[in-house]
């Protein structure tokens, strides 16, 4: 650190660091409540433009409370000395507020750039035992909303929306009602759920996303709850019930780690978190603070995730399965369920990108709206962890080719650069192992997930199945970015006819090829597929492989067309349903 001539106090820094983060929650929940206003206005450009500047926000305030501390903060204090002092000053100031935990990661934040830790400095910086570890279970939630049942589904569905008859105003409420009860009837009956046993609890804040809004609740059954989400699309005929979701599996993709965020005021973060939770058990914490909008927390509970398994388990990090990366060394802890990637100090042939140019691909899906398809990661500076914990193989390839991301010492590794991912079966893997029938699903799953991603001004470079990975629940989404673009800087051609046999034969093109030029005809070769599963992506995929495909998508995008991509499978739609009875399960 650059002495001064002068030590600023522990007060004023304390001072400093507070009055950043409330400037900070101030603008978050600033832009969180705009979200209503973006939905009933339908103003879908302005909303992603919100999410974006909502994620900068972080970034900016802890930018600005470092400069600050580094101006002055002189060289007369240990950075143990002083910052246990801050610490202990702001942890007073912060005792009762609400949000204490997003509070002390945004001390973390900022302090561990001022004294550039390495590792976890106790002294200085809130551990894990400085923060409440999340209970569990189906406790009180203060801010919900208890509905009895009072003689039929319709009534509970009508007292729903009852509770937020001043923010949402159904354009044909009784239309809604009756879909909303005949799938709610069905589903318990399916469910051998006795609907005058149960009542409802609803949280209070709407859930907004992209183009949808939510209202999430939970049916009370004795000891047990049942997830219920409500979703509203406002279309040009207004505001209308498009489904009605009631199993954990569909609460889970709808918070999944592979979407945008939501703007939801919460009140006390902990709580809401601790009411998802209940409805979505399997979730990791880290998750769910992430998916309402507090990356910032999440990376840091899953820091802390990490912490507790390394310390119930004694097996160490590996390579992780699948091809070897050309861009990035990859690999895993099979006890935690992440992946780590360091980015490589030299790229294998033929990638053509740098260091710099890989992580601003992240920074792009990062702000981008990832629509189900590109998986969310989160970005560690100076991780530190004991060597005996790394497989000797492992070590020598960090050594190899990672030598500007890691630092190998004698009795820890310090990752100084490292990307955090969600783990996930690599696609060409799941379809080696997988039976014919899950095999062909995630093949179908592959294709949508190509279009989805294209709906979305992505195209993610490489096609190959290595690339691509499989969720829990079958779906397929991108992982691989270091090739990712925006699709409408693509130029899509159809390749000019070779003029010999030698050139048709050729290794090289025989042709002009710039850097952003793409041969959807060349496609084909991306596909690694067995002969029937060719065959089954031809059949509802074989557009991919035309010129007309891409050049049509671009014109829906330049045009400002916003697509819908919904996180619940098209049957659950529910007026499409009505229209459409005998409709097969979409995406």
């Amino acid at each position: 650190m650059t002495a001064t001539n002068h030590d600023m106090e522990p007060e004023t820094a304390t001072e400093i660091i507070l009055d950043a983060f409330r400037e900070y929650q101030y603008a978050f929940d600033r832009i969180t409540l705009m979200g209503r206003d973006r939905f009933i206005e339908r103003d879908w450009r302005g909303a992603h433009q919100d999410v974006v500047e909502r994620i900068e926000l972080y970034r900016r305030a802890v930018e600005q409370v470092v400069s600050s501390l580094k101006t002055g903060i002189g060289s007369g204090h240990t950075s143990s000395d002083i910052g246990r002092r801050i610490k202990t000053g702001y942890l007073r100031a912060i005792a009762d507020r609400n949000d204490i935990e997003l509070a002390k990661t945004f001390f973390n934040s900022a302090i561990r750039r001022v004294f550039e830790t390495i590792g976890v400095d106790s002294e200085s910086e809130f551990v894990d035992t400085d923060f409440d570890v999340l209970s569990v279970g189906s406790g009180a939630c203060p801010e919900c909303r208890l509905i009895a049942f009072r003689g039929s589904i319709r009534s509970l569905v009508e007292d729903i929306f009852n509770l937020f008859d001043t923010k949402i105003a159904l354009a044909d409420p009784r239309l809604d009602f009756e879909l909303a009860t005949e799938e709610i009837n069905s589903r318990f009956g399916a469910m051998g759920v006795d609907p005058s046993h149960v009542a409802i609890e609803v949280h209070d804040s709407i859930f907004y996303r992209n183009k949808a809004a939510y209202i999430i609740g939970r049916v009370l059954l004795g000891q047990s709850v049942l997830p219920l989400v409500i979703a509203l699309l406002n279309e040009d005929e207004g505001i209308y019930v498009d489904a009605v979701l009631l199993t954990e599996e569909e609460i889970s993709v709808l918070f999944s780690f592979t979407r945008s965020y939501f703007r939801v005021r919460a009140e006390r973060p902990w709580e809401l978190v601790r009411f998802i939770k209940t409805l979505i058990p399997s979730k990791p914490v880290s998750e769910i603070y992430t998916s309402i909008g507090y990356h910032k927390h999440g990376k840091a509970e899953l820091f802390r995730e990490l912490q507790r398994s390394l310390h119930r388990s004694n097996d160490k990090f590996m390579i992780a399965p699948g091809e070897k990366g050309m861009v990035m060394v990859v690999f895993t802890l099979p006890s935690f369920d992440v992946v780590f990637k360091v980015i490589k100090d030299r790229f294998d042939y033929p990638k053509k990108t740098d260091r710099r140019a890989v992580r601003e691909r992240y920074q792009l899906v990062f702000r981008h709206d990832r629509a189900g398809r590109l998986i969310d990661a989160q970005e560690f500076e100076y991780l530190k962890i004991g060597k005996d914990r790394f497989s000797d193989r492992l070590l020598s390839e960090l050594r190899k080719s990672a030598s500007r991301s890691v630092d190998i010492g004698d009795h820890d590794v310090v990752l100084r650069h490292v990307y955090t991912e969600r783990r996930i079966t690599p696609l060409d893997i799941y379809v080696r192992e997988a039976g014919e029938s899950e095999a062909r699903d995630v093949v179908r799953d592959y294709g949508n997930a190509i279009k989805d991603l294209a709906a979305t001004n992505i195209f993610p470079g490489d096609l190959f199945l290595k690339n691509f990975g499989v969720t829990r629940h079958g779906r397929v989404i991108f992982y691989d970015y270091d090739e990712l673009c925006l699709l409408l800087d693509c130029r899509f051609k159809t390749m000019p006819p070779a003029r010999s046999i030698e050139e048709e034969m050729s290794a090289e093109p025989w042709f002009y090829v710039d850097e952003n030029d793409v041969f959807p005809e060349e496609f084909g070769t991306f596909f690694r597929l067995r002969q029937p599963l060719r065959q089954v992506f031809a059949g509802c995929h074989g557009d991919l492989l035309q010129l007309e495909f891409w050049q049509h998508m671009q014109e829906k995008l330049r045009s400002g067309d916003v697509l819908s991509i919904f996180p619940y499978h098209t049957d659950r739609r529910l007026r499409q349903r009505a229209r459409n009875p005998r409709r097969p399960n979409g995406r």
